[in-house]
């Protein structure tokens, strides 16, 4: 999938699931806390993709994540390519098909999405104010690149970074510790779940259940049969389901956000 798709999805499931959990479980959140919630979960569906690389000199190719600090984040994302197809020679079996890059391979393994979010979770708790800050800021930078592509693109890398900077502080001012920051963690975990299930419906697929073995295969693909799978790119991708994410997304937001309002402007229905 394309990384506006990915992101509309982290955005979509987020609130959805916080819908859920609002009307079976009475569990509440504030619409600053869900705004960051879904904001963190949209640039969580992003981060798989840090292992498609560019041209770094010249700005070209790589994933939509991958251009979100401009030169630094296209030499992050070869770094983490090179060490993910490392990763992969290491311990690819004798049926495994030999590669030469490290695109979707450890970045898109349960394991490793479930580690980020734990590690997202741990380094909060470890280090506090300046970690809390650290995350908002880069999940806000990637949430503004995948949903607002467009505008991220031409407004350039300074201005994506500028604007994530100032929202991660001002939301840090405002943000309650004791709901937001552990669900930090979570929305980067679910978001990064978020993008396998997204590239389990395409022809590639992903390795998810690496490293448990499937067959004679550590680094299996798993998705849908070619005879149903999406193309990356299609119109059914990009113009159906980008549909379908934006309507659960106002949709879900709105029943969430319209008790809200309703209460504070004395309004009973």
């Amino acid at each position: 999938m394309m990384g506006s798709s990915h992101a509309l999805s982290g955005a979509a499931v987020w609130l959805a699931g916080s819908l859920v959990l609002d009307q079976l479980a009475d569990f509440h959140q504030t619409p600053l806390q869900l705004a960051v919630g879904t904001a963190i979960c949209a640039g969580g569906a992003l981060l798989p993709d840090l292992d498609l690389s560019g041209r770094v000199t010249t700005r070209q190719g790589g994933a939509t994540v991958a251009h979100t600090f401009g030169v630094l984040t296209l030499f992050l994302a070869e770094v983490v390519e090179k060490f993910s197809l490392g990763v992969y020679r290491l311990t690819r079996l004798k049926h495994d098909p030999r590669r030469r890059n490290g695109h979707r391979t450890l970045t898109h393994t349960i394991v490793f999405n479930v580690g980020v979010g734990y590690g997202t979770l741990a380094l909060c708790n470890a280090f506090g104010k300046w970690a809390v800050m650290g995350v908002l800021f880069f999940a806000f930078a990637m949430a503004l690149r995948g949903l607002f592509e467009r505008w991220a693109e031409r407004a350039g890398w300074l201005i994506v970074t500028l604007a994530a900077a100032a929202a991660a502080y001002l939301v840090y001012e405002r943000l309650p510790g004791d709901r937001g920051y552990p669900l930090l963690g979570m929305a980067v975990g679910v978001g990064g779940l978020i993008h396998l299930a997204g590239d389990m419906i395409t022809r590639h697929g992903s390795p998810i259940f690496w490293p448990i073995p499937t067959g004679r295969r550590l680094w299996r693909n798993i998705g849908l049969p070619h005879s149903v799978a999406l193309t990356a790119g299609d119109k059914t991708e990009t113009v159906v389901l980008r549909i379908v994410f934006t309507t659960v997304a106002i949709f879900a937001g709105a029943m969430l956000v319209a008790p809200v309002l309703l209460d504070r402007f004395n309004i009973s229905v």
